[in-house]
């Protein structure tokens, strides 16, 4: 059971993810970085709130009954059209990205005070409403755990410089920040992924936690503890949402009490369940227990 206190607000995009396979017929599935989290949060046991912007149509109400069927509760401005992804997936199930995307969150008061703030991915950095999700982080650092996921698309990031600039305010805000090698391979071209997750820790955080695809994942403190976790082998389904599954998990898990090793590996081990069913199907709790209960 969790406890009151142990809400969490995500604040960002929801996207209706077109998926797109050579000699099938398009599907279309609830997605957007944060919505994702939210979603997995929810799936997990963790009290969750979306605030984020759908359009009054169908795919609108498809992620919004999505959504609250894992009990995400959802905070919506209303926009005049819900945004769209197609997703193209190569033979190994990697999913690429067309976006009809915009951002426009007005600014808004909390009705309650959560127990963490997560942003991420487009709403971060994407104007005109990237300044009210900054501003309302602004207000509650330091009365709310903040955590922030860059989830880099370059179609969408503008110029790499003025990117990393927004990016590295982000990093600055947060308690816990969770970035790909990919993200940081666009972002620092040519710098290690721990070179980088260190830089970061000089900006504030206390945790940058690093996924590294197929190699699994580490997490580096500003304490200086350092952990590794090994990515649980499964068949691909594809990878749409294994990342955000991650987050949650890792979120949730630390939240919970659980050490950095034990975060890493309820969070590798919810993506391995991710990327092994189609679209961002994150775990339920029951589900990352059993697979993290020992063989035999």
């Amino acid at each position: 059971m969790t406890s009151p206190d142990s809400h969490v607000l995500v604040i960002g995009e929801c996207v209706a993810d077109i998926v797109r396979t050579d000699g099938a017929p398009d599907t279309v599935h609830p997605g957007g970085s944060p919505a994702n989290v939210a979603y997995g949060l929810a799936r997990l046991g963790r009290p969750a709130t979306l605030l984020t912007q759908l359009g009054d149509d169908a795919n609108g109400r498809l992620i919004r009954a999505h959504l609250e069927s894992a009990g995400v509760v959802v905070r919506a401005a209303e926009v005049e059209r819900t945004p769209s992804a197609v997703v193209r997936l190569d033979g190994q199930g990697r999913a690429r990205y067309t976006f009809d995307i915009g951002w426009t969150l007005p600014p808004t008061e909390l009705r309650a005070a959560p127990a963490a703030i997560h942003l991420g991915s487009i709403a971060a950095v994407t104007d005109p409403g990237a300044a009210a999700v900054l501003d309302l982080v602004e207000r509650w650092r330091g009365r709310a755990q903040v955590s922030y996921d860059p989830n880099v698309r370059p179609a969408l990031m503008g110029e790499r410089a003025q990117a990393v600039r927004r990016v590295e305010r982000c990093v600055a805000l947060s308690d816990v920040v969770k970035a790909s090698d990919e993200d940081l391979a666009w972002l620092y071209p040519g710098e290690s992924a721990e070179a980088v997750a260190r830089r970061w820790l000089a900006l504030g955080p206390a945790v940058v936690a690093v996924t590294l695809g197929a190699d699994g994942a580490f997490a580096l403190t500003a304490e200086g503890v350092r952990a590794r976790a090994e990515a649980v082998r499964v068949p691909v389904a594809d990878t749409v949402g294994a990342g955000d599954s991650f987050t949650a998990a890792f979120l949730h898990a630390r939240a919970a009490g659980a050490g950095l090793p034990g975060c890493l590996t309820q969070a590798v081990t919810a993506a391995a369940l991710t990327v092994s069913r189609p679209g961002s199907n994150p775990p339920s709790a029951a589900e990352l227990t059993a697979a993290l209960a020992p063989a035999g």
